[in-house]
């Protein structure tokens, strides 16, 4: 049974999803900006924020607001954020690759309560509050896989172009990785690997260099499920640092002594 709160993000991210499901069947008239390297942002993904926020603030007005696109409201509530990236997976999107997610996050007194990650293309929801479980399509349980050897393990990470430091330090944990596991996969969107990763779909994931929207919503997403995230130090993760390695328990420790070994 969903909460009243959840019930709103619901909305938001499905009203979205059905104006990014339109516009990823026209992605050849899509208008697209070049906000960096490597980094697109199109109008359909400033649409999906105005909807998301929109719906939101009407719903909680006097909560604030952190948005991939640049939307931040500060509210007069001070205790509750929502988190949103109302496109996460943009390239995928412009050309066509169905691996992308409108995903929302509530804070509250810094801790993340409530999440939704939705992918119309796919019409996959997942949903997660706390204590509360999370959830696909409101009918399916998730739950972290159960394999114990890094060796049989899928592990996903992203892997950018940007060419920095922190880019080419994780060419080097790839290399390092890479014969320690069954198999590597790089789908382009990180909540879906953390959403994917809570539904047993992959075993382990890690990255840097992560915006908060990134990791808020798969964050209670994957504990829901019984999984574990720490940053590369080993500590608690957290959605402002940027690092995670995250999988069930046995999986989660394997691989983050492989990462952490590597500099």
């Amino acid at each position: 049974m969903r909460s009243a709160l959840l019930n709103v993000m619901v909305q938001a991210a499905t009203k979205a999803g059905r104006s990014l499901a339109k516009d990823f069947g026209e992605v050849e008239n899509l208008q697209v900006s070049v906000k960096g390297p490597a980094d697109f942002v199109s109008n359909a993904d400033k649409r999906a924020e105005e909807i998301v926020f929109n719906e939101l603030q009407k719903a909680r007005p006097t909560y604030s607001f952190l948005g991939e696109e640049g939307t931040e409201v500060k509210g007069s509530d001070g205790q509750h954020r929502w988190i949103v990236d109302p496109l996460d997976g943009t390239t995928n999107f412009l050309h066509g690759i169905p691996m992308f997610a409108c995903a929302i996050a509530l804070e509250r007194n810094n801790e993340i309560v409530a999440s939704v990650i939705y992918n119309p293309a796919m019409e996959e929801l997942f949903t997660a509050e706390k204590g509360g479980g999370a959830w696909l399509n409101d009918r399916k349980r998730l739950r972290v896989a159960n394999r114990k050897h890094l060796a049989d393990a899928v592990v996903v990470t992203g892997i950018n172009s940007r060419g920095r430091a922190l880019d080419l330090l994780q060419l080097k944990q790839l290399a390092h990785v890479v014969p320690a596991v069954s198999g590597i996969r790089r789908t382009g969107s990180a909540s879906t690997d953390l959403a994917w990763l809570a539904a047993g779909r992959f075993d382990g994931y890690w990255e840097a260099g992560l915006a908060p929207w990134d990791v808020a919503p798969g964050l209670l997403m994957l504990r829901e499920a019984g999984g574990t995230m720490t940053d590369y130090a080993g500590t608690t993760g957290s959605v402002w640092n940027g690092q995670v390695i995250a999988g069930n328990e046995t999986i989660q420790s394997q691989l983050l002594k492989i990462v952490k070994a590597v500099n």
